[in-house]
């Protein structure tokens, strides 16, 4: 966000919000949830090999508002290995934080689920296709906790500032509107 850019969320938006995060990196999206007050846990991949121990770990931070995915960098420059890796990432983060913290809280839960942009590979297009099935069946399936999904699709152009206002807004009370759909960003920036 620059100085000439007007401030898009309010501030404390995410006060007293716990968000896991998982395979996000510093800075960007992290960053900017942090500006607006949420309190984030960073769930490692390591943790995420053993079934049981990733349940344990969100049980151990519960209450959580919310899990944030990452895929892109697990998804890297694509290929089957590269669809094959963030899939299994989302999964396996969605069921640990949902079992494990979400469906036992009896509150409100959100799954956001970021996926490659188009041009990021060979499969990136299977990648965001395979994580909007994944947000639209696992708010079926978990509805009746009262947890939602959402898939984010960045476009090819979109900067890192706009993701992680649109991942905050999602993550946001107000935007627990949205379930069982793939948010796609197109460029925000005006035609030249």
């Amino acid at each position: 966000m620059t100085e000439s850019e007007p401030e898009l969320l309010r501030p404390g938006l995410l006060a007293d919000r716990r968000i896991a995060l998982c395979g996000v990196a510093g800075g960007g999206i992290a960053g900017r949830l942090g500006e607006l007050g949420a309190r984030l846990e960073t769930l490692g991949e390591d943790t995420l090999a053993d079934e049981d121990q990733s349940a344990a770990w969100a049980r151990e931070r519960a209450p959580l508002d919310a899990l944030l995915v990452d895929a892109r960098a697990r998804f890297s420059d694509g290929g089957p290995d590269g669809l094959e890796r963030s899939l299994d990432l989302a999964w396996r983060a969605a069921r640990a934080v949902a079992t494990g913290a979400l469906i036992e809280s009896e509150r409100p839960g959100r799954l956001l689920l970021i996926a490659p942009p188009a041009n990021a590979g060979e499969h990136a297009q299977a990648a965001r296709a395979a994580l909007e099935n994944l947000a639209r069946t696992l708010s079926v399936e978990w509805a009746r906790f009262g947890i939602t999904a959402v898939a984010l699709a960045p476009g090819d152009d979109t900067g890192e500032p706009e993701l992680a206002s649109v991942a905050s807004y999602l993550i946001s009370p107000a935007g627990a509107y949205f379930s069982g759909c793939v948010m796609r960003l197109g460029s925000l920036r005006p035609a030249s």
